[in-house]
């Protein structure tokens, strides 16, 4: 009896020490992590350099597609286009001079997924901004638009674009003509839903043979496990299927993929990249912008992959310290979780030491 009343004394001290240190490591993770700015929400576009510098003017115009769909299949799950991959692509066309039109498949007010945590500066300013939210508040029904106006066709991402891009005729019309006279196609996340269904006057798919990113089958099913029975296919397996040449890169990192006219990215982190990919296509050079401290923090998360953690280390330190350049620590650290959620334990507490690398020279910048 004493032995066991001494078994279970050791196990309480176990679980109880276990409890400890979770806690103690939960705080210590949590104060890696900057305090939101304030002021960020208040951010309209004039305080952007990007957009109130430099302005460039009457280039032609660029129609940007949402989607309509306001319910994931069968499910009260919300959905909508992604806002990020709208403002960003939104403010990228415009700082390059071309006026940009919202169209979804329905008209009206479109349905949007705002996801504060994500949020950027340029996020904010798209919300604050009243010309933008009158366009998002009166989307042009598709079958109203004048293809014939437009430079080029953006197809924004959102979990909703899986349900009425696909099939929707007027999609398939323009994308069709777009791709035959050559006119610019830029698609996001998933956004290249508007493509799967695409025949072209040869008869042959689209895609066949095409290079093409989307959002990929990892992520979505580490985010959605039942994303098979919730949505009508899953988009990597549908570009595989028409013949595309998937290029596939690591997870919730920037992926972009060129084919000709086509252009189309993996994931919301590889909206800027597509967007000014696009202007590059429109026969211009892109207008000089600061990156983003999401651009940088995957940038290190890419070095990472690739080169591992020392290589990544010198990068926060470039960066911060002698390019005195932004780095979002918040997306180090969620990716630190992710690789938590995937069972990989060791690049778990790897990124986590990049996040502390990254916070320590901060606050050695904060010295200088």
């Amino acid at each position: 009896m004493f032995k066991k009343y001494r078994l279970l004394k050791w196990i309480s001290l176990c679980i109880g020490s276990l409890v400890v240190i979770a806690l103690c490591f939960g705080l210590w993770f949590l104060s890696l992590i900057p305090p939101k700015d304030a002021q960020i929400e208040l951010t309209v576009a004039k305080d952007l350099p990007y957009l109130s510098e430099n302005k460039i003017t009457n280039r032609g115009k660029i129609l940007a597609v949402v989607t309509s769909t306001k319910k994931m299949g069968d499910t009260n799950k919300s959905t909508g286009y992604e806002l990020s991959e709208l403002a960003q692509a939104y403010y990228v066309f415009q700082a390059n001079g071309f006026e940009v039109d919202i169209a979804s498949p329905k008209g009206g007010k479109a349905p949007v997924v705002i996801d504060k945590e994500d949020m950027i500066s340029y996020d904010y300013a798209f919300l604050n901004d009243t010309k933008a939210q009158f366009k998002t508040s009166n989307t042009i029904k598709l079958e109203n638009v004048d293809a014939e106006n437009y430079d080029a066709i953006f197809f924004v991402g959102g979990k909703g674009a899986m349900f009425d891009f696909p099939d929707n005729k007027e999609i398939q019309n323009i994308v069709k003509d777009y791709y035959q006279s050559n006119k610019v196609i830029g698609a996001v996340c998933h956004g290249p839903a508007a493509l799967v269904n695409v025949t072209l006057d040869n008869g042959r798919p689209l895609l066949e043979n095409k290079k093409v990113s989307s959002f990929t089958n990892k992520e979505e099913l580490l985010l959605i496990s039942d994303a098979k029975s919730i949505f009508p296919f899953l988009l990597q397996e549908k570009i595989i299927e028409q013949g595309g040449n998937f290029i596939e890169g690591p997870m919730y990192l920037e992926t972009t993929s060129y084919d000709k006219n086509l252009i189309t990215g993996q994931n919301p982190w590889s909206t800027w990249k597509l967007a000014e990919s696009m202007i590059i296509e429109l026969g211009y050079n892109p207008k000089q912008r600061q990156k983003t401290g999401d651009e940088n923090a995957v940038y290190v998360l890419a070095m990472y992959k690739k080169d591992g953690k020392q290589k990544a280390k010198q990068l926060i330190e470039n960066l911060l310290l002698k390019e005195n350049k932004p780095l979002n620590r918040v997306l180090l650290a969620k990716h630190s979780l992710i690789s938590a959620m995937k069972g990989e334990v060791s690049q778990f507490f790897s990124l986590v030491g990049l996040v502390s690398f990254a916070k320590k020279s901060e606050n050695k910048l904060a010295k200088i």
